[in-house]
């Protein structure tokens, strides 16, 4: 399990078909080979430790569901290493399983502070919520604004300078991963009969 807070900006070495080298040199402090570490958000497993980058095998389903695919040779990528159980949780809860892909439909500057908006499917769209939580490329966002697919998000600057956002350019592509408890709720409710006794009623009374 991941927070969305993101540790450091890693740079990409070398991508191929089926492998992903990255360097970084925080997230590798205690690293072991076996670990996970969210790139852009995605959860992937360390294969290989050499001194200032690690090595992790890409497979066919994370490449056609996510945008590691525009990687290239010096991309910069958002790293996180996996939550520790004595840690403060800082973001909210991410698993490191990208939902969709999103695009960025706009950017627009105020002195230190940056709006972004970015489209969504409607797929990822109906479980978010105004002031609800949403990942992207790795990073634990507020929703500020959603309106026909789109999603607006106010950026402070100490966001923006330690993470890839400041690189990013309209019509990129970012990763997705919305609120696992809108899916858990949607789950509930999808539930609902008899058997279940899940209900709206019974979801108020129990504090959703």
């Amino acid at each position: 399990m991941f927070t969305g807070i993101i540790e450091e900006i890693g740079k990409v070495q070398t991508v191929t078909k089926n492998k992903l080298v990255i360097e970084a040199i925080n997230v590798l402090e205690n690293t072991k080979i076996g670990d996970s570490i969210a790139v852009n958000g995605i959860c992937l497993t360390v294969t290989k430790i050499d001194k200032n980058k690690f090595e992790a095998d890409i497979s066919d389903e994370t490449k056609s569901s996510t945008n590691i695919s525009f990687l290239r040779h010096g991309t910069y990528v958002n790293l996180e290493r996996a939550m520790g159980a004595y840690e403060r949780f800082g973001g909210h809860i991410v698993s490191g399983h990208i939902d969709g892909i999103g695009k960025i439909s706009s950017i627009k500057e105020f002195g230190n502070f940056y709006n972004f908006e970015i489209e969504l499917s409607s797929k990822e769209a109906q479980y978010i919520i105004k002031k609800g939580s949403v990942t992207v490329n790795g990073i634990s966002l507020t929703v500020a604004e959603i309106y026909n697919n789109i999603i607006k998000i106010a950026i402070v600057p100490h966001t923006f300078k330690n993470t890839t956002l400041q690189f990013l350019k309209v019509g990129e592509h970012v990763n997705i991963e919305v609120d696992v408890i809108s899916k858990y709720v949607e789950k509930f409710l999808s539930m609902r009969d008899n058997r279940a006794g899940i209900d709206m009623e019974f979801l108020r009374e129990n504090g959703f």
